[in-house]
């Protein structure tokens, strides 16, 4: 097992992956922290926790679109699929306001 200690929205983490799949570790970090970043920038979500589960919905929306043609959002552009996620995060402000 591999060790690396990496850098996520400037947090530093250490993860532990197997040896030789440190490069795909690496790129997979890099996509989440731009992903983040872009989120983060935007400056419509506050907090790394939220801002976190949106860049999530975003990726696996992704990946839903490319493993599973016939899946959930097989038809959809990913302009359709953000308008979706962004209606999640409409119901996960309205939740949090209610606190």
């Amino acid at each position: 097992m591999s060790q690396l200690n990496v850098m996520i929205m400037g947090q530093s983490f250490a993860l532990t992956c197997k040896e030789g799949e440190e490069g795909a570790l690496l790129q997979a970090v890099r996509y989440l922290d731009q992903r983040m970043s872009v989120i983060r920038d935007a400056g419509r979500i506050k907090g790394n926790d939220r801002i976190a589960v949106i860049a999530a919905l975003g990726m696996a929306a992704e990946l839903l679109a490319t493993k599973a043609p016939q899946g959930p959002l097989a038809g959809q552009s990913m302009a359709e699929v953000k308008q979706k996620i962004g209606a999640m995060h409409a119901v996960l402000d309205a939740a949090l306001a209610s606190k």
